[in-house]
């Protein structure tokens, strides 16, 4: 099995170490085609050593791709969004992973999508590791 990660790059890093631990546990189950996401070399500007064309065409063979989509959508990031979209619409699965914190709301764009499993976590990492389990079994 194939699974595209998906997390915002650009603008919010702060979850870089998250999404590390999560790639490393979805890796138990499959194949993580995104892995580079976590890499902390990455700036706040994303992948400045390749062109944005590159990192598109790049990105969309992966999801094309991909057996389904995992997608950290706590902080908002339009590639994300996007992502979802275009695997939405190529019928690949994809499941959203939304911690709640600081009163914050994952967009009803995502939230009242019947298409998109949306799946709420707390900060505890435990509990985040048995909810992608579950996405696997």
């Amino acid at each position: 099995m194939k699974v595209y990660f998906a997390g915002s790059i650009r603008w919010w890093r702060d979850d870089k170490q998250l999404y590390k631990l999560i790639i490393e546990y979805i890796s138990v189950h499959a194949t993580v085609l995104t892995e580079h996401i976590w890499d902390i070399s990455l700036s706040e500007l994303g992948e400045e050593e390749v062109t944005d064309e590159f990192i598109y065409k790049r990105d969309i063979s992966w999801i094309d791709e991909a057996d389904m989509v995992i997608a950290e959508v706590t902080n908002p990031s339009h590639w994300v969004w996007y992502e979802i979209g275009y695997a939405e619409a190529k019928w690949i699965p994809v499941h959203c992973l939304f911690r709640s914190k600081d009163n914050k709301r994952v967009s009803a764009m995502i939230s009242w999508n019947d298409k998109l499993k949306v799946i709420e976590y707390s900060a505890y990492w435990d509990e985040l590791k048995a909810l992608i389990w579950e996405i696997f079994n």
